[in-house]
């Protein structure tokens, strides 16, 4: 189950796409469907059947934002948050052998096409809340429990 929690910046995103397939992708599709479909014999008409299916796919991911957006709670930075990990804190984190890592946290509709971002409902993000600097905690992973320390938290993400 996901999180329905989203960063500002996130939720006009998901908005501006949701705006952008209505207004500009669907009209196009639909005047290219239509179009096709005066060409007259469909069963082989290869405009009509692929827009007729590119409409079908911007329809359904239309449905889809439209009911995560009226889903999703948007969560605005606050200053009492400054000094432990919460949504849409960027933290540093380092293993027991070094190894470090730089993440921010934000909701599972922000994390996609970026490697720079982790869900709120990733075990590694779950398993950081609350903690401050130099607090350490330990993530469950297939090999076993792993050790990392916090060496920084940020919140320019948000701001």
């Amino acid at each position: 189950m996901k999180t329905n929690l989203i960063s500002r910046t996130g939720y006009l995103k998901l908005q501006q796409e949701s705006d952008h397939l209505w207004r500009v992708e669907r009209r196009e599709t639909t005047e290219k469907v239509t179009w096709a479909a005066s060409l007259g014999d469909r069963s082989e008409n290869a405009d009509y059947k692929y827009n007729k299916q590119k409409l079908r796919q911007i329809d359904r991911r239309i449905r889809y934002l439209r009911k995560r957006l009226e889903q999703l709670k948007i969560v605005d930075y606050s200053p009492q948050q400054e000094g432990k990990v919460f949504f849409g804190a960027s933290v540093v984190v380092e293993d027991e052998h070094g190894e470090q890592r730089t993440f921010t946290i934000a909701g599972p509709d922000e994390i996609y096409q970026r490697n720079d971002v982790i869900s709120i409902d990733a075990p590694m993000a779950r398993a950081a809340l609350g903690k401050q600097v130099d607090d350490e905690f330990v993530v469950q992973t297939p090999n076993g429990p792993k050790l990392w320390f916090v060496n920084q938290i940020t919140y320019h993400f948000t701001r």
